[in-house]
């Protein structure tokens, strides 16, 4: 007699035991086909990106050599007892002050913009909704350092076009990313309070803002953090800072200060990193 086990029609054995059925599928066209042909586009727009740039994949093989050559010979050792000349050490404290300035008024401006930016708590969804979206998209899709050269060009010099440029940046970072917080929140204490007879303002308050406290605490970390990176190198368009002493021994070929300065933008940037993977971890604690 066969061993082999008899499988009935309603997928059970003659023991009794259960035994798991085969599912069958097929393609399902045309969603296939598109899947498909969405991946052979991408495969053909990078070769095709490939060739018309006409980018050499051969020389990618030898680029660690020639860089770690270049390092070695050109910018090491880095004159570490450049920057601890105590004017440069006045330029990181500007920088400081720079970024902790553009963060802070940026996160002041993202309050109110967030909340007319957002599509189920602004005033008016005809009017004031897409002029706030427009201000958050326009400060979000030009650069920092664009800011920084049309600032530098309009005020001069100084720490006030960098100010300024870190201002609009964190204004569109942080304003899109707290409008869409304030979108995901529960519409139910909204609701009840509107019930009542509560106005905008006190539902903003009271029914709103306890909501997204935790989460705008990280955005504005997370500005803050961003914010000091671009603060490092905005001065090398003349809006003041470390990046004016980048820009000038750039300019000079001083490689091995060159060196130094990035050392110590590398230091300063780790520092604020772990600034903030502390008061992030906080914050998620307060949860």
């Amino acid at each position: 007699m066969n061993n082999a086990t008899m499988t009935p029609p309603d997928g059970r054995n003659i023991a009794g035991d259960a035994s798991p059925k085969r599912e069958w599928s097929r393609f399902k066209f045309p969603g296939s086909f598109i899947r498909y042909a969405a991946w052979l586009s991408v495969f053909v727009f990078l070769a095709y990106s490939i060739e018309y740039l006409e980018i050499p994949l051969e020389r990618l093989l030898g680029i660690m050599g020639r860089m770690g050559s270049t390092l070695a010979n050109r910018y090491y050792p880095p004159d570490m007892e450049y920057i601890m000349d105590a004017d440069y050490m006045e330029y990181v404290v500007e920088t400081i002050q720079m970024a902790y300035l553009g963060a802070l008024f940026g996160l002041i401006a993202t309050v109110p913009l967030g909340w007319f930016a957002s599509f189920n708590m602004t005033p008016s969804r005809r009017f004031v909704y897409p002029v706030a979206r427009l201000v958050t998209m326009s400060c979000r899709a030009v650069h920092e350092m664009i800011f920084a050269i049309i600032f530098v060009a309009i005020l001069g010099f100084g720490m006030l076009p960098g100010v300024l440029a870190l201002t609009f940046f964190c204004t569109g970072f942080s304003g899109k990313l707290f409008a869409e917080e304030i979108e995901a929140i529960d519409m139910g204490p909204v609701e009840a309070m509107r019930s009542t007879g509560a106005n905008l303002f006190q539902i903003m308050v009271f029914g709103v803002f306890p909501q997204v406290r935790v989460a705008f605490t990280g955005i504005a970390i997370y500005t803050w953090d961003v914010a000091f990176r671009a603060a490092t190198v905005v001065g090398f368009f003349g809006a003041g800072g470390m990046g004016w002493y980048l820009k000038r021994n750039v300019l000079q070929v001083e490689t091995e200060r060159v060196a130094a300065i990035l050392v110590s933008i590398i230091v300063l940037v780790f520092i604020s990193e772990m600034a903030s993977a502390w008061a992030r971890n906080t914050v998620m604690k307060m949860k």
